[in-house]
């Protein structure tokens, strides 16, 4: 089949019918749906813009000689590597870095792990060829992914096992000739329901003790396997006109609690079973976790740089560019895109090929990006909102300047520098709902616990960190010195 087009898309969600709860009530057609509408077109969208640009994101199959999705491509060289970076950038720049499940992310997930496959083989040899399979399966097909990586918050000073309920997290009930019976509950999977397929992995940062086997599980299903049930958050769409609501009505993905209820897993989808040591090491041996990072990096160029330009746009239309203190703020933001370009740069122009034959960025340089930019954006939004300041509370909508008695008031009342009020408020409603709406609290907190607990995160980073070339630097320092070493005084 190869690449598909956004209508391919929607008419797959059509026809899955996929288990999908929200607001109390089955929804019997997510396309259509008020809560989802908006994130399907959008993804459709993305679909159709690789036939747009079909130079720039797709590239030829190596089994079936189609034209398939260039972020599933396995780079070779550093060439290959920015290509399939320039590729992710066009939907990120579409997005403006909004959609935090874009289809890049999972795919350059599953094309790590079909690579390194043989990796899997470590629990069985099957589960090896399963995985590269699936890997031909997703590029072939285009499959929209979304996953699940999180057990639910319930006694986090506990391991699964020793839970009050220790059967409610997602565990493994028994195995069969056909395959493994699961049942159970996993958080937290964004645009859970209205993609093809849902990827189950361990966790990329907390790790699994040995009696934590039995939901120590890899596997991937159609999201219509029976059994399997989205159960959707509020959703954050409040209308679908984008003059009030420009970003969530549009972007707004939805995340979901996952429930799995004896669901079968036939063999041939399952990557990893009752193996808490192959789930810890899977992200890093594998190096999904690099490439999955080098598509969250280009996600977060772009998204800085949307911000920018929502910053730079309010800036200009009510006159506040030439002061002091609103420059400054500015510089923290182009600060801010030009640190993440360099981490950047420097990740792609260190990849080495791995044991597995990719070209794999310098995961230091991503991991410090990627611990960096969830303390950093909060300021971002911050600032957005500092600028802003009272502007974005008297924000009229789009009705009202369409009232015949109080929409020319408000066109007055409204204009800036150098627009009209229409304009301005348009200006100031896109800054609200980037930073102040529940879609914007939301994209806040997204990115503050992207990759996981941001504390642990770093402590994790400062324990690996590669600490005595620094301190052995401080050592030849003082012995350079030359300062002879007093003797002892004795009483």
């Amino acid at each position: 089949m190869g690449a598909k087009t956004g209508q391919q898309y929607i008419d797959r969600l059509k026809k899955a019918n996929n288990n999908v709860y929200i607001h109390g009530e089955r929804v019997d057609d997510v396309t259509e749906h008020p809560a989802f509408k908006g994130a399907i077109q959008s993804m459709a969208n993305l679909y159709d813009l690789q036939h747009e640009k079909p130079e720039k994101m797709l590239y030829t199959s190596p089994i079936t000689g189609d034209k398939v999705g260039k972020s599933f491509m396995a780079p070779k060289t550093i060439d290959d590597l920015i290509e399939r970076r320039e590729a992710i950038m066009e939907w990120q720049h579409f997005t403006g870095g909004l959609m935090g499940r874009s289809p890049d992310y999972l795919n350059a997930d599953v094309m790590a792990m079909g690579t390194a496959s043989e990796f899997f083989a470590e629990g069985d040899p099957m589960f090896a060829e399963n995985a590269r399979k699936y890997y031909e399966y997703a590029r072939e097909n285009d499959l929209s992914l979304t996953h699940t990586l999180i057990h639910p918050q319930v006694n986090r000073a506990k391991i699964q096992a020793e839970q009050k309920d220790a059967n409610m997290a997602l565990h493994l009930v028994k195995k069969t000739d056909e395959g493994i019976i699961v049942d159970g509950i996993r958080l937290l999977a964004t645009q859970g329901g209205i993609t093809d397929e849902i990827l189950v992995f361990p966790s990329t940062v907390v790790k699994a003790d040995v009696k934590d086997d039995p939901y120590s599980l890899a596997f991937a299903l159609p999201n219509n396997t029976p059994g399997l049930k989205y159960l959707s958050r509020e959703a954050f769409v409040h209308s679908e006109n984008k003059f009030d609501h420009p970003l969530s009505a549009n972007f707004e993905e939805g995340d979901t609690i996952v429930s799995f209820d004896n669901v079968l897993v036939p063999w041939d989808r399952v990557f990893v079973c009752e193996n808490s040591s192959i789930c810890n090491r899977a992200f890093g041996e594998t190096n999904a976790v690099a490439h999955m990072a080098h598509q969250v990096i280009a996600k977060n160029v772009a998204k800085t740089e949307f911000v920018l330009g929502v910053v730079l746009t309010l800036m200009d239309s009510i006159g506040i560019d030439g002061f002091q203190h609103v420059k400054d703020k500015g510089t923290e933001i182009m600060l801010a895109l030009e640190t993440m370009k360099s981490h950047m740069y420097r990740a792609e122009h260190n990849a080495k090929l791995d044991k597995w034959g990719m070209m794999t960025p310098d995961f230091n340089a991503l991991d410090a990006a990627r611990n960096w930019y969830p303390r950093t954006y909060p300021r971002l939004a911050e600032i957005v909102r500092i600028l802003g300041a009272s502007g974005l509370m008297g924000i009229p909508t789009h009705a009202d300047f369409n009232h015949e008695e109080i929409g020319p008031i408000l066109h007055r009342a409204m204009q800036g520098k150098n627009v009209e009020g229409y304009e301005r408020v348009q200006i100031f409603r896109l800054a609200w709902d980037l930073t102040m709406s529940a879609f914007g609290n939301r994209q806040t907190h997204y990115e503050y616990y992207f990759f996981g607990d941001p504390i642990k995160m770093g402590m994790a980073y400062f324990d690996k960190y590669d600490k005595e070339p620094y301190k052995e630097m401080v050592r030849d320092f003082l012995k350079r010195q030359n300062v002879s070493k007093p003797g002892l005084i004795k009483a």
